[in-house]
Parts: structure tokens; sequence; C-alpha cells
């Protein structure tokens, strides 16, 4: 599972996070609106993923391991207002 709700609660995104992926996370950040994200072990993810992930601006615990992410994603989702809590997740 590339989406996973770790035990402080928060939500794990791991290798390559699929289309199928989306609703999942939207789940848990419907369900916990102030969960952190965790993206560091994220290689690449879908569309739909990152579309979730700026309708939300969640805390985003990185950077992402894809070099995609990275340099283009990453940037994106701070000028869209997604707070970077750097490496170190802390809830």
């Amino acid at each position: 599972m590339t989406v996973r709700v770790v035990s402080d609660g928060t939500i794990e995104l791991a290798g390559v996070c699929p289309n199928e992926d989306a609703e999942r996370l939207q789940q848990h950040l419907i369900a916990d609106p102030q969960a952190r994200v965790d993206w560091r072990s994220c290689i690449a993810a879908h569309t739909s993923v990152i579309q979730i992930l700026l309708a939300a601006t969640p805390v985003l615990h990185g950077p992402p391991a894809g070099e995609f992410l990275r340099d283009h994603i990453a940037p994106l989702m701070q000028r869209h207002g997604c707070e970077s809590a750097g490496s170190n997740p802390q809830r």
C-alpha cells in the first residue's frame, strides 16, 4: 500500500502512488484535516494524488524522494499554501 496512516496519525506516501490512491488519501485527509503528510519515500505520484494535496494543503514532510516531485511539485505545493515541515516530522 502506498498511502497509509502511521501510529502518530501522519499520512505516509511511499513508492509510486497511482491514481487509485487519490481516493484513499482524500478519505484520510477528510477524517483528519490536520493530518500531516510524509512524502519523503514517495518516488512518483499520479496527478490525482497531487490534486488532492493541492486542495487539502496539508503540512508536508519532505522533500519527496522522486526527483520530479522534489524539483517541480514541491515548489508548486509551497506556492499553493502547503507548509513544509522539512525532513523531521513532529505532530
